[in-house]
């Protein structure tokens, strides 16, 4: 029987304090998180509850205070900015509420921004850029300025600039913030499909329910504390099974 994998990532009283004397603030207390290759987890709670900053820790965009931060085993909190910089540009692609995409600058060229900030050759990120675009839908739309596209368009070039390095992490800050209902539930159609079919693992703040039913897991975080970690059926999931369910009895 071979040993169970360890995680990919793994917290261990993780603090984080912004401030010093009696204006310090304790924006996490201890934090434990394992999280594994392949895992899809929603990360909620109220405004000031620490998942914001407990996202930017996971993505190393920020040092925790004290505690420890395993990445493949590697212990992230030791490591300085410029590793920590080398450390997210290999493995993590990050999503935000807003695109930031460039206005004047086609699909295809902001998608290949991480890669021309690696050092690739013209024909390697343009051809890398063509299938992010393409995994994400947006076949044919290579040439056109984020004018020419509809929000939930710009969210998928954004989407296909975080995947076009073949990220090992997504992490996913309020994607769906500045959508329509239909655009968010096409977005989270497309974020589980990362996860489910290429084995992305997916991190995802949000504070809407109907956002995390996507998720393996709904993760709350509560005054800095994480206050709770349950499993989770996929959205997805449940409607194939009901679909399968309905096309038996039929």
């Amino acid at each position: 029987m071979s040993e169970q994998q360890p995680p990919l990532i793994r917290l261990r009283s993780i603090t984080k304090t912004y401030g010093q004397g009696a204006l310090a603030f304790q924006a996490l207390k201890g934090v434990d998180l394992d999280i594994a290759q392949g895992d899809f987890v929603a990360i909620m709670g109220p405004s000031g509850s620490g998942k914001s900053t407990a996202m930017n820790t996971l993505g190393c965009l920020d040092r925790p205070t004290t505690g420890q931060y395993l990445f493949q085993g590697v212990p992230v909190h030791g490591l300085d900015r410029d590793d920590r910089a080398r450390l997210r540009k290999r493995f993590f692609g990050f999503v935000f509420q807003g695109f930031h995409l460039l206005a004047r600058t086609s699909a295809q060229e902001n998608v290949e921004l991480p890669l021309l900030y690696r050092g690739e050759g013209a024909d390697t990120r343009a051809a890398a850029a063509r299938q992010a675009l393409d995994a994400v839908g947006l076949k044919g739309w290579e040439h056109h300025t984020p004018a020419e596209l509809s929000g939930g368009q710009q969210q998928r070039v954004a989407i296909a600039r975080a995947i076009v390095t073949k990220p090992v992490v997504l992490l996913a800050d309020e994607p769906t913030g500045n959508l329509d209902s239909q655009r968010s539930q096409e977005i989270m159609q497309l974020l589980w499909q990362l996860n489910h079919e290429q084995g992305i693992t997916v991190l995802m703040v949000t504070h809407e329910p109907e956002m995390a039913a996507y998720a393996k897991r709904i993760v709350r975080f509560v005054d800095g504390r994480l206050d709770s970690d349950k499993p989770n059926d996929p959205l997805p999931l449940r409607s194939q099974r009901a679909q399968h369910s309905t096309q038996e009895e039929a």
